[in-house]
Order: structure tokens, then sequence, then C-alpha cells
């Protein structure tokens, strides 16, 4: 897309201001840094950092009927969610093929939001309004442009959020829940989720509120943050990302996803007799990750050798700035998939020496 055709995030002035530098990302002008990726990095790993990941589909799903529905989208159980609690789930082709990750918060008994990516909002929307059946009461409402997202993150996430809206409730809220609070008279949703590996929340509100809300983070020392920061989070916290480590060529039990799929219930779903199948059989590889023991930095679609012969591809590599090494993860032949198994990387034609670990990379900071 050319850069008049991206979408802009509702506070990109805001970001201007506070020195964001922009690029594109799943077409929008996403701030990929501030400071710099690695103080951002370290700012989450030790404190805490903000991101604006507005760009990410919201659809809420309301109604007496919702429950039963959107079970019909999604791989995970999330009919039986209990009312604030939330889930990590996928939504899968008929060949058992993963179209997008999504995280469901059943808000309350008759309503959901579903958070899903940028790149794949509109099919993750399509996938939950095809199985909203005609006649029942479920109404599904996109709500990416008249809100926004921004995801506090790091050890102080709980303190600082606290600090800034009031009440206490953010400091007791259990990790992978929800509920909504009053902000300068606007709704607020608070989950404790994330994509860093580390605690932390994703407030969801108006983008009155969110413009306030961002000015008093900074304000008490929250360090503004970029998808550059995100992306070498995510990686350390070995947390997959679509369009490199997942896609519709790979299945959720390849992936080490197998936590999201529930076949026990007997609920349809697309894919559901193809994960069966995949199941059963087990996989032939496996999502593995990888650290370099030799100096050099392993990219995205640099080929994993074993013995001399190409065995796979890394989906996902950079420099880990709490290791200070290259790790990534790649597709591994399910032999090859131990801890301790010494490979090779071909870095541009030269070999980095690297090892399978344990997931994830980067054991994250306890929350306060």
């Amino acid at each position: 897309m050319t850069a008049t055709a991206l979408r802009q995030l509702p506070l990109a002035e805001q970001h201007k201001a506070l020195g964001a530098r922009f690029a594109p990302f799943a077409g929008w002008e996403m701030p990929i840094q501030y400071t710099g990726i690695v103080e951002e990095h370290k700012a989450v790993r030790e404190r805490a950092g903000v991101f604006d990941v507005s760009h990410m589909g919201r659809v809420f799903v309301a109604g007496t009927d919702a429950a039963r529905l959107l079970r019909r989208a999604v791989t995970y159980k999330v009919d039986q969610l209990a009312e604030g609690e939330a889930h990590y789930a996928l939504m899968c082709n008929e060949q058992g093929g993963i179209l997008d990750d999504v995280f469901v918060y059943r808000i309350d008994d008759v309503r959901f939001l579903v958070v899903n990516n940028a790149s794949n909002a509109e099919l993750g929307r399509d996938v939950i309004a095809a199985a909203l059946e005609p006649g029942g009461d479920a109404e599904l409402l996109d709500r990416t442009a008249s809100t926004t997202m921004l995801a506090l993150q790091g050890p102080a996430a709980a303190a600082l959020l606290s600090h800034v809206i009031g009440p206490e409730a953010p400091r007791s809220l259990p990790k992978r829940r929800c509920t909504e609070l009053e902000y300068l008279g606007y709704k607020l949703f608070v989950s404790r989720t994330g994509y860093t590996g580390e605690d932390g929340f994703e407030l969801v509100t108006s983008v009155e509120a969110s413009a306030h809300l961002l000015t008093q983070l900074v304000r008490e020392g929250t360090l503004p943050c970029g998808l550059g920061a995100r992306d070498t989070l995510r990686l350390e916290a070995a947390l997959p990302l679509y369009g490199n480590d997942i896609d519709a060529t790979t299945d959720p039990f390849e992936a080490g996803l197998g936590f999201a799929v529930t076949l026990d219930d007997g609920a349809e779903f697309p894919g559901r007799a193809a994960l069966v199948a995949a199941k059963t059989a087990g996989p032939s590889r496996k999502l593995s990750c990888l650290k370099a023991t030799g100096r050099g930095v392993m990219r995205h679609g640099y080929v994993v050798l074993h013995g001399g012969e190409p065995v796979a591809t890394v989906t996902s590599g950079g420099f880990s700035p709490m290791l200070g090494v290259s790790i990534g993860m790649a597709y591994l032949p399910v032999a090859l998939a131990r801890a301790g198994t010494e490979l090779a990387i071909d870095a541009r034609g030269k070999p980095l020496s690297a090892v399978v670990v344990p997931r994830p990379f980067y054991k994250v900071t306890k929350a306060s």
C-alpha cells in the first residue's frame, strides 16, 4: 500500500509528539520505535512500557445466543468461559490450517470481545458472522474504528495502572481475566493479558479516554514502545507471530498450540474433523526454539541445517536484548526437536551454530 493509503492510528499525532518513528504494518502506519528498540525492550522487562495496538481487530458479540454461536467460530470452548475470563483460541480452515489466532474475552453472560490480528481483521469478522445463524439472538459489533487499544506491559504495570485510574481493581485482577471500569466518565475495558510474556494489561476505550490515559502513563514514567520492541519481546517469550510462525499451512498441534483446541465437547467448528485426525496421527514436525551458540543473527527465511543438509527454515529470528545472543524458531522434524540438538543456520552463506532449547527463551520477572 502507498503511504497515503495507510490507515492512521487515532492517536497518531500524540505518538509523533512523543518522538515515534513510523513504518507500514498490516495496512497501518504504526510506531516502530521511539527511543530505540533495545531501550524500549528493557523498559518492559524491568519496569513498564506502553504500546498502541489499536490496529488490531476488536469485535463484540452480544446476545443470549452469543456463547453458543461464537463457539462455532473458534477452536476453544469459549462458551464455557466464566464471566470475566479470557482464553487464547484459533480460527481454522476445513483442512485444520490456522487462519488466525485470537483472544476471546467473556465480559458477562451475554457479551464477548474477540481481538484478532490486524492483517486478518476482516477475515475474523467474516468467520464470526458466518457462525451467527439467522434468527439467533447474537449481534456482531465491529468496534475497531470507534475504540482504541493500549497495551501496558511490564512488572510495574499493575502498580502504574492502579495509580493512574484510581481503583485497586487492576492489582486484584487475576491473569487472563477482564473487567469493565469507569475512567474519566468513559467505559474502560481492562484485561490482564498481553503479547510480551510479562505481566500487563490491554485496555480498550474511547479515543478521548485513551489519549488522556496515554498521557498519564507517560507522565508516571511509562516508556512509549513501538512494534520493534513488541516483536523482540514476543520472540523472547516464544509467542508465535501470525504470518511467520503460524498460518494456513500449519496446524495447532505442530505449532504447540494444542491447548487452544477443544475436541471433547462435541462442538462443531471449521476444521474440527481435520484436527481430530491431526491429533490422532501426531505431528511430523514441531515449532522449536533455537539459540545461537556462535556469533551472528538468524533471520526469518534462513535455512536450518543438520549434518550439512537442510531440515527447516527459520520462521522468526533476531537478537535477544536480555540474553545477548540470537534466537529464533523453526519447524523441525520431531526427531530433531529435542532440547540439546545441535544445528547450524545458513546465515547468508556463513554457518551459524545453534542448539534447540526449551520454551520460552527468557523467563519473565514476577508481577509486582
